[in-house]
């Protein structure tokens, strides 16, 4: 018996130590799973990465949106011109100026050089029938323009755009009016215009604006002067006040005595002729020496922006 309870008594603290080393293993075994959570955080963090980038390649590769075609906003132009046949001749005397800067703007130049002669014609004859506040003609010629669209060459459109604008612009400036019609108008032809000069930004220049050329108008008279026209006015300028100083000066040599009048009246009407006749003459004589030098400065203006 004293044999068996010592045998007890060694295997108790034996069963104590396994219960105590299965304690400790317990904490070891819930270390190792609770590494699992993080693996799954990982896994869902990459999930959701994926499909962001998904979407987004998603979003990237959607059309986008379009913008309007030229012939359609040429359309819409043509609509904001459906206008009473007297409404131009309505305005107030401002206004019609602010038309006859925006009919010179549109047709400045040369014009069917930079936008061909179909378009150039009808361009000429809506910038006449602005001048002349002819409403109803200027309708009939910008429905014309829809058509010639697909018929344009690059050239072309970039310099009918940038008319377009420059027009515009005068129209904006005119304010409100009536309805707002003019505004309209505005509105409609810097867009239009826009699109067209945008559509068309890789033209080489020296076809368009670069040409070396200004145009002046004198009412209906359009006259283009270049760099070589400006150089020989200039030189005729010249000529002609040397002429023209000569001439005083033979008039200024000749003495008054030296002259015989019928009469009291006909040596008043001497003098003065002869007082008139200086004046003329040196007053052309200053007059050609500022052509010369305003026509020289302008040809070399011209050569500058040529190059």
């Amino acid at each position: 018996m004293a044999s068996s309870s010592s045998s007890l008594s060694l295997l108790q603290p034996l069963h104590s130590l396994s219960s105590s080393t299965l304690f400790f293993s317990q904490p070891s075994f819930h270390f190792s799973s609770s590494l699992k959570p993080h693996k799954s955080k990982r896994l869902n963090l990459s999930k959701s990465l994926t499909l962001r980038f998904a979407l987004t390649e998603s979003d990237s590769t959607k059309p986008l949106e379009t913008e309007p075609s030229s012939k359609s906003l040429l359309l819409q132009l043509s609509k904001c011109f459906d206008l009473p046949s007297d409404y131009f001749r309505q305005l107030p005397n401002d206004l019609r100026l602010d038309l006859n800067d925006a009919a010179f703007d549109l047709s400045n130049g040369p014009v069917i050089v930079e936008c061909g002669q179909e378009l150039g014609e009808i361009l000429l004859n809506l910038s006449r029938a602005w001048e002349q506040a002819d409403a109803s003609t200027s309708r009939s010629l910008v429905e014309k323009l829809p058509e010639l669209e697909s018929s344009l060459t690059d050239g072309a459109k970039s310099a009918f755009g940038k008319r377009l604008i420059s027009a515009g612009k005068r129209f904006q400036g005119m304010g409100q009016y009536g309805k707002g019609e003019l505004q309209k108008i505005a509105k409609a032809m810097i867009t239009t215009g826009g699109v067209l000069s945008a559509n068309t930004s890789s033209v080489s220049v020296s076809n368009e604006s670069k040409s070396g050329t200004r145009m002046f108008k004198f009412g209906e008279l359009q006259v283009a002067v270049s760099p070589q026209k400006a150089y020989a006015g200039a030189a005729i300028a010249f000529i002609y006040g040397i002429l023209s100083w000569q001439i005083s000066q033979g008039i200024q040599s000749i003495p008054e005595n030296s002259l015989q009048y019928a009469n009291d009246n006909a040596l008043l009407i001497g003098k003065s002729l002869r007082g008139s006749l200086l004046a003329l003459f040196y007053a052309s004589t200053v007059l050609s020496g500022f052509t010369t030098v305003g026509l020289i400065l302008l040809a070399k203006q011209l050569s500058s922006e040529k190059e």
